[in-house]
């Protein structure tokens, strides 16, 4: 019998640590989850899930004005941002006690307040009682980061805020140029805002490849976003009823709101970590070993608060692999390789794999296949809207490393490629697969000599 009050005391119930205590009390283990906010994390609450309804919202802007082409006439149109809002709201309320409901039915324990660590079997709640536990789980996740030199950064939203202005501005500069800035960028131009996206580097998307990149760039600016690159914010100003942020680089851009979107940091300030010991990095992520471990035996730590690849799909594995590893009596690593990437920019992108620099610093052969079109769709709306896809394939094995696709369902497709890619389908495999006509995925089947041929 333990002597400790439960087995399994989880700091945070985002979507990893409502798998990992999910998982862990199916093994049976007693487990408590504390929450400060709601149940969900991030990205049900105020993240992937709202997010993706704002982007099917901005989307019908568009689709209007596509009807045209293929004999419709609409009429005049109109948006209710606090409609959408307060839509957008019932289903997060809806799924906030989905989780609640599902972590109740498993067994666990669910305490609506924060939690910090006194020492490596120790949690104090905030109020007062102390809780032992066997082990320990932080699955805190992230928050947005702004600047803290930046003067008037108190004038800034960031993307939290988004989800509940009580207004849509007429004009708003989103400053960053990850995924959630030029999301958001897509978003707000969508609903009619006047749009400018800044930031510090020379292309969108750092780590994707080159060629979405540019692509990318090329599209957004078509949709009517304003993009501002190579420049970064000096100062934000209070102008009447406006605000006005003036870049580095000279220019004063006046908008309603400014929207800071660059980065996310882990949530580890005041979780009492020194206190018991466990190692973080310069960033304040917690350090883990490929079972979530921390250098403190009791103590693991899975999701976005270890900073290692810092998306949904991969804290619910990582929550479950701990679950199985610790409660479940078998060791389970999560393998990082081959995890599909979405970013659902206007149009959006899908991507799997290695990008072409990155193949090339690890193969001595490369070989590139592209397609870049007009989707079949545009030929009748008459926008000027193109489609990429890039297969990325070993010049010896004929293995394909990576896929990247921008256009209409590149996030759909993706995923389903990433399964060929992650059981080492060569180009021969997809060559020999049927193409299904008339479909923009054909294209990764139909592609039969490369752009271009990497030898070294």
């Amino acid at each position: 019998m333990s002597t400790y009050d439960v087995d399994l005391f989880v700091i945070g119930a985002g979507s990893g640590g409502v798998r990992a205590g999910r998982i862990a009390a199916s093994h049976g283990a007693r487990v408590m989850v504390a929450e400060e906010f709601r149940v969900g994390g991030t990205c049900v609450i105020r993240g992937c899930v709202p997010k993706k309804l704002l982007v099917y919202a901005s989307h019908f802007s568009d689709t209007f004005e596509d009807a045209a082409g293929f004999g419709w006439s609409v009429g005049e149109t109109r948006f209710d941002w606090p409609r959408l809002i307060a839509a957008k709201d019932r289903e997060i309320d809806r799924l906030n006690a989905a989780y609640i409901r599902n972590l109740e039915r498993s067994g666990a324990t669910i305490e609506p307040m924060r939690a910090i660590i006194e020492d490596p079997h120790s949690v104090r709640l905030a109020d007062g009682r102390l809780v032992t536990a066997g082990t320990i789980l932080i699955a805190t996740g992230g928050q947005p980061y702004i600047d803290a030199t930046l003067p008037g950064r108190e004038l800034a939203i960031t993307s939290n805020e988004a989800f509940h202005l009580p207004r849509l501005p007429e004009r708003i500069v989103v400053v960053g140029g990850g995924f959630i800035a030029v999301e958001f960028a897509g978003i707000f131009n969508g609903l009619g805002v006047e749009t400018t996206l800044l930031h510090r580097g020379d292309a969108l998307l750092r780590g994707f490849d080159e060629d979405l990149r540019h692509k990318l760039r090329e599209e957004i600016e078509k949709h009517g976003i304003r993009l501002v690159l190579a420049d970064s914010p000096a100062e934000i100003l209070k102008a009447d009823e406006e605000l006005v942020l003036r870049t580095r680089g000279g220019l004063d851009i006046r908008a309603g709101e400014v929207m800071i979107a660059t980065g996310r940091r882990p949530n580890t300030a005041g979780l009492g970590l020194e206190a018991a010991g466990v190692a973080v990095d310069a960033a304040g992520a917690v350090i883990v070993d490929d079972y979530s471990q921390t250098n403190v035996p009791s103590i693991y730590a899975v999701g976005d608060v270890t900073n290692r690849v810092n998306l949904t799909p991969v804290a619910i594995r990582e929550g479950h692999a701990f679950a199985d590893t610790v409660f479940g009596g078998k060791k389970v690593a999560v393998d990082h390789f081959c995890i599909p990437k979405a970013v659902f920019s206007q149009p959006e992108i899908g991507t799997v794999g290695l990008t072409e620099a990155e193949a090339l610093a690890q193969f001595p052969a490369v070989d590139i296949y592209k397609a870049d079109f007009r989707p079949m769709k545009h030929t009748l709306s008459g926008r000027d809207e193109r489609m990429l896809m890039k297969l990325v394939v070993d010049g010896e094995s004929q293995r394909v490393l990576g896929c990247h696709i921008l256009g209409e369902g590149g996030a759909e497709m993706a995923q389903l490629v990433a399964i060929a890619i992650k059981m080492r389908a060569t180009k021969a495999d997809f060559d020999a697969t049927m193409a299904l006509h008339p479909t923009a995925a054909e294209e990764l089947v139909t592609m039969r000599e490369p752009s271009v041929r990497h030898r070294r």
